[in-house]
């Protein structure tokens, strides 16, 4: 049977995105991986009750806020909880997340100023993964994600 992967649910052109956007991942791999039922996909933020769309959000520390400086911690953390809850119902040891992402991002999110800096960090549904023994990766590591498939299709 071949590895589920959770996946960010923009990644797959769902529209759930702040902006009301998505940001559609079009490599044949990904999209191979897609048609071999491999992919599980979630919206953190929406699963956690946030709208589609709705007001920007950076962490800031363990905290997670607008821009105009409402505290939507607590929808992140449930968001992050449903995501945990899912790869392992799907027993998926792997995730592909939005990186940048201030739930999904893998090794850089926005810094919290609101001015536009990314810096090496993760989102809030990637540090509960990770500390759940799932390995996450952005769209933009996609042969990584290759090698962690190709050992555990051994």
């Amino acid at each position: 049977m071949a590895k589920k992967i959770l996946v960010s649910a923009c990644l797959l052109g769902h529209k759930v995105r702040y902006d009301n956007g998505d940001v559609p991942c079009l490599g044949p791999r990904f999209l191979s991986w897609y048609e071999e039922g491999r992919l599980v996909s979630i919206c953190p933020e929406v699963v956690g009750g946030l709208p589609t769309p709705r007001p920007d959000a950076q962490r800031q520390g363990d905290r997670v806020v607008t821009g105009a400086g409402a505290d939507v911690t607590e929808p992140f953390r449930k968001g992050a909880e449903a995501a945990l809850k899912l790869a392992l119902e799907h027993e998926a040891e792997l995730a592909i997340l939005k990186q940048d992402s201030p739930s999904c991002g893998s090794l850089f999110i926005y810094d919290g100023t609101f001015t536009d800096t990314i810096v090496p960090g993760e989102g809030t549904t990637t540090e509960l993964l990770r500390r759940n023994g799932i390995k996450v990766y952005g769209e933009d590591q996609l042969d990584e994600v290759e090698r962690e498939l190709a050992q555990a299709d051994r």
